[in-house]
């Protein structure tokens, strides 16, 4: 079931990657935290008869996901958008100087459900099932710029966060895909990570926005 049917404008704001383990341990705590939250909403959404039998619950997690947003942003259709992930070979085109962050051209493409977007994936025209060339997408993505800041600790940003408005017919997808143009894929994310997709009508937009901490950092 498309989760966000008929719901408006969607903002995402997927958590950054990280390029090795937590860098401590209250990154993990929060990791876990987001883990079991996401997990109560799965099991609540496929409890028909949530408004009578789980009021309660639901009082707890109202308070879980006002956290949750305070400290991570937007929370979606009982889902939070999945952290940005690396390919195998993104993260080693990092490392060994073949992708420049803030020189290279850049896109965010949207995929579907069926897509094989993975750790394996490479190159942008090896991902299969992106989203047709209809209803407000233009095959290909939205060109984005990267940029870096910071000295002990750098971070990777998005300077404008993409938009894509509906029209013509709903935007419905699973995954966002950044990679360099006539390049290789940099990293992906689950738009929303039950998993489920994201839906968004005819005159509202699809907004996936650069979490406070950038797509990445290296410490």
């Amino acid at each position: 079931m498309n989760k966000l049917q008929d719901s408006g404008s969607v903002t995402i704001t997927p958590a950054p990657a990280r390029l090795g383990i937590y860098d401590s341990a209250e990154d993990a705590q929060w990791q876990g935290t987001i883990t079991r939250h996401n997990e109560r909403w799965r099991r609540a959404q496929q409890d028909r008869k949530l408004r009578s039998g789980l009021r309660k619950r639901l009082k707890f997690e109202e308070i879980a996901d006002f956290i949750l947003r305070r400290r991570f942003g937007p929370m979606l259709a009982g889902g939070a958008a999945g952290a940005w992930t690396f390919t195998n070979g993104g993260r080693t085109s990092l490392l060994n100087g073949t992708f420049d962050i803030d020189s290279d051209t850049w896109k965010m493409a949207l995929f579907l459900s069926t897509s094989n977007i993975g750790a394996a994936s490479t190159t942008y025209a090896g991902v299969t099932n992106e989203h047709a060339n209809a209803n407000g997408y233009t095959t290909g993505g939205n060109a984005i710029t990267l940029t870096l800041a910071g000295t002990t600790t750098v971070t990777v940003d998005i300077s404008t966060d993409p938009v894509w408005t509906a029209s013509g017919g709903s935007i419905v997808a699973r995954f966002a895909v950044i990679y360099e143009v006539a390049g290789n894929v940099l990293c992906y994310c689950l738009l929303d990570s039950a998993p489920a997709d994201v839906t968004v009508t005819t005159g509202n937009t699809l907004t996936v926005a650069a979490h406070a901490s950038g797509v990445f950092t290296l410490a």
